[in-house]
């Protein structure tokens, strides 16, 4: 992502750059638009979301971005109860399909944190992560993405508090993507036209 500040894009709204970096990036933009920073509640969309974010450890979102609907279509459309019967055929079987990033570690762990959250009770996976939000009140708008942090003391507890209960690659990097990626904070440039839509628009949910 790019550390300069708001730019105007072809329609004249200011966004983050990291949504204006190319003309053949539109799915970027649009997933800036409507989706990143946006609240996003429910067990299994939640775990929809630290399963990608988990996957794109060490290669770019828009990797993963594009991949979105096969990884749905792979991973049982990420319902939990569904993850979780996945056996050692299934961790197999999915090495092999070109619809995702074909990584055993990042396959396992998917699978392995189905279980973990299958372990928990209904909506406590929602309240877990939520429960880590920092207030908004003591986050000034970023200016530049210099100003946007990797890791807060959030993230680190968020993390320690998942791989408590059995979650793999939730480290306290990828736990603050998921915090920014589903609204926990908002991370959208202070002149950013999207910025505070999670406060207005409508709350995400299921997919």
């Amino acid at each position: 992502m790019s550390a300069g500040g708001a730019v105007p894009g072809p329609d004249g709204l200011a966004r983050c750059p990291w949504g204006l970096e190319a003309e053949t990036m539109a799915d970027y933009r649009v997933y800036h638009d409507t989706e990143w920073g946006r609240p996003v509640h429910g067990d299994d969309a939640l775990f929809e979301r630290i399963s990608l974010e988990a996957f794109q450890s060490g290669l770019s979102w828009l990797t993963i971005l594009r991949r979105r609907e096969g990884f749905r279509a792979a991973f049982a459309d990420f319902k939990i109860a569904a993850v979780a019967e996945f056996t050692a055929a299934d961790e197999q079987r999915l090495l092999g399909d070109s619809r995702i990033i074909r990584n055993r570690a990042k396959i396992s762990a998917v699978v392995a944190n189905a279980r973990a959250a299958a372990e928990l009770a209904a909506g406590e996976l929602d309240e877990l992560i939520w429960s880590h939000a920092p207030d908004p009140a003591t986050r000034p708008a970023p200016r530049t993405f210099a100003d946007v942090p990797a890791i807060t003391p959030e993230s680190t507890a968020l993390a320690r508090d998942l791989k408590k209960r059995g979650f793999r690659f939730v480290g306290p990097t990828t736990a603050y993507a998921l915090m920014q990626a589903c609204g926990l904070v908002d991370d959208h440039l202070a002149d950013c036209h999207a910025r505070g839509s999670g406060a207005t628009r409508a709350t995400l949910s299921g997919r």
